[in-house]
């Protein structure tokens, strides 16, 4: 009986026409923030601290040389960045890999390719437009001319489902979420959870498929690391981009206050705990930075996998990464 062969599928899912396209695009994006006189950096993937955000889940890693000490992979650049521009460094991006667990499906890879890039001084329209400008430029011809809406978190809520998402009663939004009583129960009538349940579900449907769409000013209770805006305490300064239903970026203006930025690391590691997740050592070194001074600016993420699969025209990015874990 012959032995079965469960290593046949050796080639990559990328050929060589597409890896080229792929690198001319990564160039292309290369190209502008040199112009814009945006420095390159590169930070290390490896760190013995891990993000506190709820929805993200870190991948853990082990070395030899140190048993007792947990060691994570990033999953974002985001805070040894941050340190650069509280040591002095002007605006910076950076193109890497990241890692993500709990993390795969059409559009989700455990990893992943990063642009992530940050302004000094601007606003979040500046950022905004700035991130529509890269997005647009790594598209297909056919599709850098791509409409765009903008519209806040509010508005869209009132738009496809007729509640106010900052004013609404609880008991309202859990009725409009339908869902089974064991779903209902992990919830733990945690309002944030429901507003996110209905988004993904009622509300990014919605998106026109062939327009680029931008979510803007979220509730402050949805801030992750971004200021609250100045002129309404009851939401914060941070967008995300998509292209039909898929996120594409996540943006915001930075938060700069030490003692906000303990307080919602604090309230993620309780939300942690209330929902059984793992409670991961925070940075020190991020903390420390802060607290020295993060100058004013914007920054935003954004998934280049994602992004190019719109520009090959393909249903999902593990067809555009030349390996994917099996």
């Amino acid at each position: 009986m012959k032995k079965q062969d469960n290593h046949r599928h050796w080639q990559p899912h990328l050929d060589y026409a597409s890896a080229k396209r792929r690198h001319q695009k990564i160039s292309a994006i290369r190209n502008y923030f040199y112009d814009n006189r945006v420095l390159e950096v590169d930070t290390p993937i490896l760190s013995t601290s891990a993000v506190s955000d709820i929805n993200i889940e870190s991948i853990s890693a082990s070395l030899a040389i140190n048993f007792s000490q947990d060691f994570y992979l990033q999953t974002s650049p985001e805070f040894y960045m941050k340190r650069l521009l509280a040591d002095g460094f002007r605006d910076i991006y950076q193109i890497c890999k990241v890692f993500r667990d709990d993390e795969l499906g059409r559009y989700h890879s455990p990893e992943f390719t990063m642009i992530e890039w940050y302004r000094l001084g601007f606003s979040l329209n500046n950022m905004i437009d700035e991130t529509l400008a890269i997005i647009k430029l790594t598209l297909h011809d056919w599709q850098s001319d791509v409409t765009v809406e903008k519209i806040s978190y509010r508005e869209a809520f009132l738009k496809y489902l007729g509640i106010d998402p900052l004013s609404a009663k609880l008991k309202k939004i859990i009725a409009l979420a339908n869902i089974d009583s064991s779903l209902r129960e992990q919830m733990n009538n945690d309002r944030n959870q429901y507003l996110d349940f209905l988004y993904a579900t009622q509300i990014t449907k919605n998106f026109d498929t062939d327009k680029l769409t931008v979510i803007h000013h979220y509730p402050a209770s949805q801030a992750a690391l971004a200021r609250i805006c100045p002129n309404n305490d009851q939401v914060a300064e941070r967008f995300e981009v998509f292209f039909g239903n898929i996120e594409l970026a996540n943006g915001y203006v930075e938060l700069t206050d030490i003692l906000q930025t303990k307080q919602r690391f604090q309230n993620d590691q309780q939300l942690r705990l209330k929902q059984g997740k793992k409670i991961r050592p925070l940075d020190d070194y991020f903390i420390a930075a802060i607290e020295s001074g993060l100058p004013d600016c914007a920054g935003v993420a954004l998934g280049f996998d994602r992004l190019f699969m719109i520009s090959e025209d393909k249903s999902n990015i593990q067809s555009v990464q030349q390996f994917t874990i099996k």
